[in-house]
């Protein structure tokens, strides 16, 4: 979907006046990089030589690590173990300028952790550590009255609901209402668990497993994408609706009745981890900015062509993606 630009100037100059809070599943991400020349003797699996790790923010974090980047000010909300793993993240935030005032420390979970093992630029395995089980009343009152503290301050909120516990029922029966009323926009990035409790929501962003999980009917073609899409939109009582469909690009469903289709501006995909998170932040960061819904969803589709070159969870800035839009749009087509 083209974008003019004289709008591409005046969306990307406004990028960075917003403070944008993110509620959610936070994780650290742990990269271990290696080659791989031999099988194991003591079972039919690769053995990997790492000689690099890296640790990054991931989850909510790295949502709000992408709308860091981008210039607007993040308030990150959600719940942390007193572990390890949480001296290494908080040290990651303030590296990055993140405040780390907001998170909840709670004692009956770990920090979640996602290890990645990468040889010859290629991952191999993945191994989690996390506590599924939902956070319990005392944690969602403290988030609650966090979120309430800043309510004020932010034009916008980011769910970011990864199935780790801290998304409950109750805390979006309290959160989006409340949004609502004070005309604070809310984009949801879902986990199929709870994909009818995030009702009147402003946006949505499943990809199209999810869309066509939830919709109990399997996306094979653009027909099935429109049905799904309508209903979904529907059902939600959303404002928009964009369904990422990986190289396929992006669709956008809002309450026009029209589906809009973006194609894919990737030139390579190397990793998608974390795209997604780009994603939402981009979109949310393009709206707060004075961006239409079909004007966000190009700046975002872009955004995500950038990330997806990158190996591991990355991140796009407000420089990188305006030069990128006008390499695409200069002529407005």
């Amino acid at each position: 979907m083209p974008i003019k630009p004289d709008r591409i100037d005046k969306i990307t100059s406004n990028i960075g006046k917003a403070s944008i809070l993110i509620l959610g599943d936070i994780m650290l991400d742990e990269y271990l990089y290696g080659m791989v020349n031999r099988i194991s003797p003591e079972a039919p699996v690769p053995v990997v030589e790492v000689n690099k790790d890296q640790i990054r923010l991931g989850g909510a974090a790295n949502v709000a690590n992408n709308i860091q980047a981008l210039g607007d000010k993040p308030y990150l909300l959600g719940t942390i173990g007193l572990d390890d793993a949480a001296i290494k993240l908080s040290q990651l935030l303030k590296l990055r300028g993140i405040s780390g005032d907001y998170l909840v420390d709670d004692k009956e979970r770990c920090t979640t952790i996602k290890t990645r093992i990468i040889a010859n630029s290629q991952q191999v395995v993945r191994a989690d550590r996390e506590n599924r089980q939902e956070i319990s009343a005392d944690v969602e009152k403290q988030i609650l009255d966090r979120f309430l503290s800043l309510v004020d301050k932010i034009k916008a909120v980011i769910i970011s609901d990864y199935g780790k516990g801290v998304i409950t029922s109750s805390l979006l029966g309290k959160i989006i209402p409340t949004c609502r009323e004070r005309d604070i926009f809310i984009a949801v990035d879902p986990k199929d668990t709870h994909f009818f409790n995030y009702k009147k929501a402003s946006l949505v962003t499943p990809n199209h497993h999810e869309a066509g999980f939830v919709a109990g009917s399997r996306i094979r073609n653009e027909h099935d994408l429109e049905q799904v899409g309508k209903m979904l939109l529907e059902r939600l009582e959303a404002k928009s609706l964009l369904i990422t469909r990986g190289e396929k690009g992006m669709a956008l469903f809002h309450d026009s009745g029209n589906m809009d289709l973006f194609p894919t501006l990737a030139k390579k995909v190397f990793d998608v981890t974390g795209a997604g998170d780009t994603v939402i932040a981009s979109f949310v960061a393009a709206v707060t900015a004075g961006a239409t819904l079909k004007e966000a969803a190009t700046v975002s589709n872009c955004a995500a062509g950038i990330v997806v070159a990158e190996i591991g969870t990355a991140t796009v800035t407000r420089e990188q993606l305006t030069d990128e839009l006008k390499e695409h749009f200069a002529n407005g087509n």
